[in-house]
């Protein structure tokens, strides 16, 4: 296949690495800004892989629109932006691929409805790679389970059966809302485990693990999905990568804002994506009139400048409850 791969990041490096070790042709674009680009075009690697002489690095959108396939990898707030400049630049008939996690600030929309908003009429086709994984851990060798999901279930076996090998074991996906919400919420989870291990309370995590897929199967419900897709591999599934690993953004992100809190100088410079998605959430919540706890909690320590402490001790020493 010819596949072009739009984010030049820790992701979008990998993905064009695993792409071209399958025998795909390969380009991979960033913005003419990106320091990250510019990394790749002066040494072809960075710290997690080393790209063959045979892919194509780019900051035109022209050599990506050209392509069968295009797998976006982006934060989650600069999708909508990207998706429109590729419209301009001409994408028609496209299979267009979202490998991240997240929901739209300002509308609580999921991913693939906003690329989907903003590519209507292109004749593109959408799908989402989901699931647990750290570009440290795949670039290393170790294996793991993810899923591909789109409304189109031939679709989804179709990038499957391109994308197999023995690095990643993708599984075919049947529930679009419920493993994309669910595959956004896990990263607000992963900032509330940081949370924890920064106050020093890791051993709340096996509550929190229980109440967070509850908490989200109830969204994913109210939203129209399969409630059990939070504990599949998009949601329940990620916890491993997302709640204890040491490669996980969300859960140092959560980890360094207690530490900071206290008064320690740490070092920080970045936004995790479980940041937005804690603030788009709460639209979502709105829109249902569903009870997120979890997801508020994080909320109001990240936006509202609540007492972290104070706020998980509401959540998990509050009175007696006879259900999560």
């Amino acid at each position: 296949m010819r596949i072009a791969v739009v984010g030049c990041g820790r992701w979008g490096s990998f993905i064009a690495w695993f792409c071209s070790m399958l025998g795909h042709d390969v380009t991979i674009y960033g913005r003419k800004s990106s320091k990250k680009l510019a990394q790749l075009k002066e040494i072809r690697r960075n710290e997690y892989v080393a790209l063959k002489d045979s892919i194509k690095i780019t900051d035109t959108l022209g050599d990506v629109v050209s392509r069968e396939t295009i797998i976006i990898s982006v934060d989650s707030q600069s999708l909508r932006s990207v998706a429109a400049e590729l419209k301009v630049a001409g994408i028609k008939n496209t299979t267009v691929v979202l490998c991240m996690k997240g929901l739209e600030i300002g509308s609580g929309k999921r991913l693939s409805v906003v690329v989907g908003e903003e590519l209507e009429g292109t004749g593109c086709s959408i799908a989402v790679w989901l699931g647990p994984g750290h570009v440290q851990d795949f670039s290393a060798g170790i294996p793991n389970c993810m899923v591909i999901d789109s409304s189109d279930n031939a679709l989804s076996k179709q990038i499957i059966s391109a994308l197999s090998g023995g690095l990643i074991r993708f599984y075919v996906g049947d529930d679009l809302i419920g493993n994309e919400l669910g595959a956004a919420a896990k990263n607000v989870i992963g900032i509330a485990a940081g949370m924890l291990d920064g106050l020093g309370l890791p051993s709340l995590k096996g509550a929190l693990m229980a109440r967070g897929a509850r908490e989200i199967s109830r969204l994913i419900k109210a939203c129209g999905g399969n409630e059990l897709s939070a504990y599949g591999l998009c949601h329940l599934g990620d916890y491993e990568a997302t709640v204890f690993s040491e490669h996980s953004h969300n859960r140092r992100f959560g980890e360094y804002v207690v530490r900071k809190s206290k008064g320690e100088i740490v070092e920080q410079n970045y936004l995790a994506e479980g940041y937005y998605t804690a603030k788009a959430i709460m639209d979502v919540s709105r829109e249902t009139s569903s009870e997120l706890p979890i997801c508020e909690a994080v909320y109001k320590v990240l936006y509202e400048n609540e007492d972290t402490e104070e706020m998980l001790k509401k959540l998990f020493l509050r009175s007696l409850k006879t259900e999560f």
